[in-house]
């Protein structure tokens, strides 16, 4: 151990360190999706910045952590970003400095077994709020949040229905801590055994409390996936396929027919052609069409991404633009500072426009979808909402395309069993190359995914289901209780801080002579 204490005094060694540690936690993502390691893959960190001589060195260490994390679970975006995801992940990864501090404040050193116990509280607390802020869509979108490690898994999804993404993340920081200090705080073990046996008990309530989704329907939708196309005139080479795959579903007594983001490539309004193309499809399917129209508008400035619904006689009228836009990818942050980027790497050429509202769209015989394009799909109160507004299935047109053979899209197909389980509703993830999955509204998966080599239409019997989850209802309240947690420590540091500051309290009594001390002698 003192070895290694003497290896961690450089101060370059101590970052990489810590840069590596800060990635462990990238192994419980798709595609390793090793769910299980979230709750142990802290623990490195943590031991590191407790041991940290110095509440900055520990403030490093947070950050260079923070780097590694953000490089790990965003490496996929290297070839698009280039040198620009080591410029954000620096910027982002200063997120958890305060987290590195807090760690050594509360673990480091020998904390007394208050201190230990408080921890607990606190840094799982931090660790919400780094997310919280971090989940702002222009600082790049809640991707990889580390509750969402745990889409797979039944129980930790029923609990995302009672506090979102945010419950599950602070259970397990809450673990982590609890191992780190059960590895290295012998005088706070039973605090942290304690706690573990808490933790449990309360979830194992929770759980058993948490309303369960009540199934009271079934509708049929298909899901149209064509696959690459490359080449001179791709737009229109996709959509043939995407007519052709459609035609087979002919008979299939169909719902409705999702196509994936960018899958018409022209406006509507522009080659109304391609509309009467798809009215006859949705003729030939018996059912509505759900197209994701990327190009110039013809009614108004700009190039949007929208949902477009189209029927039997054409276009419906309903239309959802997309909101939350992607930085650097759909548009570019300070274009007139940062706008070399798009010499650099694939980031945008022009800005994409964004919608201004939500929107529930009105299928008919009994339907309404929320429709969330690409990375809104991350958001967990945007689908918050569209069950709010009634909303019955939850549907995502995305394409990850450009990172084919990437980590990125399983980790983004893994995202939207979130989102069922949080709304209670059943939710549609239809891409352009795959990865395309459906979940059912306990997050459940339904049918096989279509990964990443297919090129196919397949037919999903999704059951519906209309109750009110707890996370529905009562929104982000893990975060509103993480703030209340910070808000206390921070008072009582003030506190402690205005006693040094003032001094102890006057001695009772005068101090105590020495053995070399003579008393005083009288004046004459």
């Amino acid at each position: 151990m003192r070895m290694i204490d003497r290896w961690l005094t450089s101060p370059w060694r101590r970052s990489a360190v810590a840069v590596v540690a800060g990635a462990l936690p990238v192994l419980a993502f798709p595609a390793p999706a090793l769910w299980w390691f979230a709750y142990v893959a802290l623990v490195p960190w943590i031991l590191l910045a407790r041991s940290a001589p110095t509440g900055r060195r520990a403030a490093y260490d947070g950050w260079c952590g923070g780097f590694g994390f953000l490089l790990a679970v965003h490496h996929w975006l290297l070839p698009s970003l280039h040198v620009f995801i080591f410029l954000i992940a620096a910027l982002l990864g200063a997120l958890w400095a305060p987290w590195g501090w807090l760690v050594r404040r509360f673990l480091g050193e020998r904390p007394t077994p208050g201190r230990g116990a408080a921890a607990l509280l606190v840094l799982p607390s931090g660790w919400l709020m780094v997310e919280l802020v971090r989940s702002w869509q222009g600082l790049g979108g809640p991707w990889g949040m580390l509750g969402a490690s745990q889409w797979q898994v039944s129980p930790a999804l029923r609990l995302a229905s009672v506090g979102g993404v945010w419950l599950l993340s602070f259970l397990i920081v809450a673990v982590n801590v609890a191992a780190a200090v059960l590895v290295s705080v012998p005088a706070s073990r039973v605090p942290a055994v304690a706690s573990l046996v808490a933790t449990a008990a309360a979830t194992s309530a929770v759980w058993a409390w948490a309303p369960r989704p009540d199934v009271d329907g079934h509708v049929r939708i298909a899901v149209v996936q064509p696959g690459i196309v490359d080449g001179h005139d791709s737009g229109d080479k996709r959509f043939d396929r995407e007519e052709q795959l459609t035609r087979r579903l002919a008979g299939q007594h169909l719902g409705l027919v999702v196509w994936g983001e960018s899958s018409v490539g022209f406006d509507l309004g522009d080659r109304p052609d391609l509309a009467r193309r798809i009215a006859a499809l949705s003729r030939a399917t018996g059912a509505d069409v759900l197209v994701n129209v990327d190009a110039r508008r013809s009614d108004r400035p700009g190039i949007y991404k929208s949902s477009v619904l189209i029927g039997p006689d054409g276009p419906t009228g309903d239309r959802y633009d997309k909101m939350r836009l992607v930085p650097f990818g759909e548009y570019i942050p300070a274009r007139s500072l940062l706008g070399w980027a798009t010499s650099v790497g694939k980031a945008a050429g022009e800005d994409r426009r964004r919608g201004s509202e939500q929107v529930v769209i009105n299928v008919g015989h009994g339907l309404r979808i929320g429709p969330l394009i690409c990375f809104e799909t991350a958001f967990p109160d945007m689908s918050r909402h569209l069950a709010e507004d009634g909303a019955d299935v939850l549907l995502g047109q995305s394409s990850t395309s450009s990172f084919q053979g990437s980590w990125a899209p399983a980790q983004h197909a893994s995202l939207a069993a979130l989102r069922a389980a949080e709304t209670g509703r059943p939710m549609v993830h239809a891409t352009l190359t795959g990865v395309s999955a459906v979940y059912g509204p306990k997050g459940q998966r339904l049918g096989p995914w279509l990964g990443t080599g297919a090129s196919a239409a397949r037919v999903y019997d999704v059951p519906l289901a209309h109750g009110v989850t707890p996370y529905v209802r009562y929104g982000d309240w893990p975060v509103y209780g993480a703030l209340l947690v910070l808000a206390a420590c921070c008072a009582a540091e003030g506190v402690r801080a205005l006693r040094l500051r003032r001094g102890g309290p006057a001695p009772l009594a005068p101090p105590a002579r020495t053995a070399h001390e003579s008393p005083a002698r009288p004046v004459r």
